[in-house]
């Protein structure tokens, strides 16, 4: 608050705060569960109901007892019900059940006030310690702003009362509030601490939605760049095709030859903007790629690598006549380098198979390893430059493939598979699907 506000000003609003507190406390704020066990155990709940609900009873009787001695039976059952009563209800309306006892004690101070003048203590040890769990339960689930509101409602409208009432001295008086502010300030920190590790669990799950995201706009980014050569190379020939046209054949029509300049310009256009926007999704420290891609071809020379650094990998290539279309054999040979860095890293020491093979319009790529290593910590990633089941699930939908990783039967021996069908024929690409979905 500014320092320059004048001093009844500044007193005024907090009398404004403070009474806003007691009436949230004592009227305004909305009822809500309380939140008394952890929701993976539902168990607890319901087996500690019907004990729960036996110790109230038994506080109840033993409320209604010691209240039989200092008034009249009738109204001692009725001021013991809505001293104790209230527990079996505060699970659900702790705040309601919490304003029904402070009623209770209120009409128990003024029903002993004219029978006993000298100072006393007017309420019953059991109504009292019920009480005392329902202040608990309110700053348990209200936290700070209902727990100082409650604090000054059990002052101003029980203690303070009691006290001009039947003689309560202040001392007494003193140490009841100190009890009741303990009881509370115990509920509102058990309540900030759960709010803490409620706001750090939303925090690490965004985290981990943010990193997901980011981990497939990198992918992406990655194929990206990894298919510029291949569009780049198809782009130029059609260039160097529609510039030697005009010399390969003589005596076109002028409407020929400006096609044919047409299509070279716009092709050479497109090679600067794709070179352009290869630009912008490349690393600030990103070297410039030279070296071709790699494909199929180059599957037996990386599991001699996998093999060099330990791992035990059987390899079975099989493939048609010719070559499958670039985006495929990148896409194939990247799959298998992503299986194999996490096969190493998630379950070294196992027997890893890699089979490629070429089936009419299909290359199927399959990985899988025999389980054991399994369950023991992960070793650091291989440099593999890609981001796993990630970038597989990418390379697929864009393909318009289907991908399956998982766990195998355990009937099979146990272990995981990655699974990749690819078209070869990409005119229908883009609408890949996954089967299956495992972890990285």
């Amino acid at each position: 608050m500014d320092s320059a506000t004048p001093l009844p000003a500044r007193a005024l609003r907090r009398g404004q705060r403070a009474l806003d507190l007691i009436w949230q406390a004592a009227w305004a704020a909305p009822d809500r569960p309380m939140r008394l066990a952890r929701p993976e155990f539902p168990f607890w709940r319901k087996a500690l109901s019907v004990p729960a609900a036996l110790g109230v009873g038994l506080l109840a009787a033993a409320a209604i007892a010691q209240l039989s001695t200092l008034v009249p039976i009738g109204l001692a059952w009725a001021l013991g019900v809505l001293q104790v009563l209230p527990l079996l209800v505060a699970p659900v309306r702790p705040l309601t059940a919490w304003r029904v006892a402070t009623a209770g004690m209120l009409l128990t101070a003024l029903a002993e006030s004219p029978r006993f003048p000298e100072p006393f203590w007017p309420w019953p040890a059991a109504g009292c310690a019920a009480y005392l769990l329902l202040v608990f339960g309110c700053a348990l689930s209200y936290g700070r702003r209902v727990s100082i509101g409650a604090d000054a409602v059990v002052t101003l409208v029980v203690l303070v009362p009691a006290v001009l009432l039947t003689g309560l001295s202040w001392l007494v008086l003193a140490v009841a509030v100190f009890v009741v502010t303990l009881v509370l300030l115990l509920g509102e920190a058990i309540h900030s601490r759960r709010e803490a590790e409620r706001s750090l669990v939303q925090a690490e799950e965004q985290r981990r939605r943010d990193l997901a995201r980011q981990a497939v706009l990198e992918e992406r980014s990655r194929i990206a760049r990894e298919l510029h050569d291949v569009v780049a190379h198809h782009m130029s020939m059609v260039a160097i095709q529609a510039e030697a046209a005009p010399y390969k054949t003589p005596g076109l029509p002028p409407q020929a030859l400006r096609s044919f300049t047409a299509i070279r310009e716009a092709s050479t256009t497109a090679l600067t903007e794709m070179r352009r926007v290869i630009g912008l999704l490349r690393e600030e420290d990103e070297a410039v790629e030279l070296a071709p891609q790699p494909g199929i071809g180059q599957i037996p020379d990386m599991v001699n690598t996998a093999r060099g650094a330990g791992m035990q990998v059987d390899l079975s290539l099989t493939l048609a006549s010719g070559t499958p279309p670039a985006g495929v054999d990148v896409s194939a040979y990247r799959i298998v380098q992503e299986a194999l860095s996490n096969a190493g890293r998630h379950a070294p020491g196992a027997q890893v198979a890699v089979e490629v093979v070429q089936r009419g319009d299909r290359v199927l790529v399959r990985v899988s390893d025999d389980g054991r290593g399994h369950g023991r910590r992960p070793a650091p990633r291989a440099a593999s430059g890609g981001h796993g089941l990630v970038g597989m699930r990418e390379r697929v939908a864009m393909l318009g493939g289907t991908l399956r990783a998982g766990p195998r039967d355990p009937a099979a021996g146990g272990g995981f598979e990655v699974w990749a069908e690819l078209p070869v024929d990409l005119r229908g690409a883009g609408g890949g699907r996954e089967l299956l979905p495992g972890g990285d």
